[in-house]
């Protein structure tokens, strides 16, 4: 990055009253804000027509691919786009040395677990057709598993090596004008991931990192 402190910091968009149509939120580890910048953000690259996939790494229980989903078939995009989740959907992996905290204590190996079942119900229940679903460690992932391009990423891996192997996945599939979401960014409970992406871009030459709710936006 040309200066990694240097953030643009924006209001989070104000949600439309109609946004979430009565739609619940499914899991206490997003919140509507969260969902809100999210919706806008994926918005924005399809109203300028971006070419490429959805992806969507960390996908837990499905909050913010149930509404990824609604958006993409409000727009006709589910027809015309891919969209791909990914997740091991055993929990969280074991911590490295970057994502070492004292105010982490909490996020230890194998919380946040929920079955694929689980995942794939809550798309049965909602009457949301089903994205394709990848199980697996992003480590164990290649070339194969995500697609030739991309417009929009929405990394939710939480531990350094998973926000670093994600961003090896994406970055050089992203289409021009596409964005990348990266969750939990600048979390003290979660230090590696703003480590992770320091690190990645460190011989990089990217746009501007946006910081809004703990979320970075990085524009291609």
């Amino acid at each position: 990055m040309d200066n990694p402190d240097a953030y643009e910091h924006h209001r989070l968009p104000r949600t439309p009253a109609n946004q979430f149509r009565g739609h619940q939120i499914i899991s206490d580890q997003v919140s509507r804000d969260d969902i809100a910048l999210v919706w806008d953000e994926l918005e924005k690259v399809l109203r300028a027509n971006v070419p490429g996939d959805v992806v969507e790494f960390g996908c837990y229980a499905g909050t913010t691919s149930l509404f990824i989903r609604r958006l993409l078939d409000e727009t006709g995009q589910s027809g015309k786009r891919a969209f791909h989740v990914y997740d091991s959907f055993e929990g969280l992996p074991a911590k490295v040395a970057q994502d070492q905290s004292a105010a982490g204590v909490d996020f230890e190996a194998g919380r946040l677990q929920v079955s694929k079942k689980a995942f794939l119900q809550e798309f049965h229940m909602a009457k949301l057709q089903v994205p394709v679903v990848h199980k697996g460690w992003f480590s164990d992932l290649g070339a194969a598993d995500v697609p030739g391009q991309i417009a929009f990423a929405f990394l939710d891996g939480d531990f350094y090596d998973s926000i670093l192997d994600s961003l090896k996945l994406v970055w050089t599939r992203m289409a021009a004008g596409g964005v990348v979401l990266i969750d939990d960014y600048a979390r003290p409970e979660l230090p590696g991931v703003e480590k992770a992406v320091r690190d990645f871009f460190q011989a990089e030459t990217v746009p501007r990192l946006r910081l809004a709710h703990n979320i970075a936006i990085i524009k291609v």
